[in-house]
């Protein structure tokens, strides 16, 4: 994988403003004004991220994620002036990493790039022995293996994606579940729960998922 970073942005004056601080930070790019040939570039060349935008001609950036999502696992930052938050829970829904609405701060936008690149660069967590099978909302450790719903699923990759980080309860409701509105914390708490006690029966003793005090969860990974 190169460290070329793909910007799929339509606006000229957007896209030329994000490639400058792009190159500025050390990083390769590749520009498209539209989504068509996104998909095809990428599975050939194998670059180490994309940065979508929503709304473009010919093919919109969903279409594209999509594409992307059935050959690549790799980060996907969406960018779009659409706010609603339909459409935000949509794009993480189909796969994007991150979500920044505009008008962003460029500065903002490289760091988050570079966090999701840290990430990418991170060394796997094989050591730990817990394996991620996210077509199957499976986990497994040695010969034990657990199956998750597909809300605690979510719930759970959320939280394993972004070790360390701290999410509240209100995040949690705004990123994992699609009508938030029908549900409490309570309830996110309960899911909480289940997913502990599904890893404890892989006989984890460690708590990955752990409290933080009026703040939220987060994942701790194993040493």
């Amino acid at each position: 994988m190169t460290d070329t970073v793909v910007l799929v942005e339509d606006d000229q004056e957007i896209a030329d403003i994000v490639l400058m601080y792009l190159h500025a930070a050390g990083l390769k790019t590749q520009h498209f004004a539209d989504g068509a040939g996104v998909a095809g570039w990428v599975q050939a060349h194998a670059p180490a991220l994309v940065l979508l935008d929503l709304d473009l001609p010919t093919k919109q950036g969903l279409e594209v994620c999509r594409e992307i999502r059935a050959f690549s696992n790799l980060p996907i930052i969406m960018t779009t002036a659409k706010v609603e938050e339909v459409d935000r829970l949509v794009g993480l829904e189909i796969g994007a990493d991150d979500y920044v609405c505009k008008p962003f701060s460029v500065k903002e936008l490289v760091a988050r790039v570079k966090v999701q690149l840290r990430r990418l660069n991170r060394e796997p967590m094989v050591d730990s022995g817990l394996k991620v099978n996210t077509a199957s909302f499976n986990l497994s450790m040695g010969a034990a293996a657990v199956e998750l719903t597909a809300i605690e699923f979510k719930l759970f990759h959320l939280l394993y994606s972004n070790p360390n980080r701290i999410y509240s309860r209100a995040q949690i409701l705004d990123l994992v579940y699609q009508d938030y509105r029908d549900v409490s914390d309570r309830t996110v708490d309960s899911h909480i729960r289940n997913v502990r006690k599904k890893l404890a029966s892989l006989g984890i003793e460690q708590e990955l998922i752990r409290s933080v005090y009026g703040a939220g969860y987060k994942f701790e990974p194993l040493p």
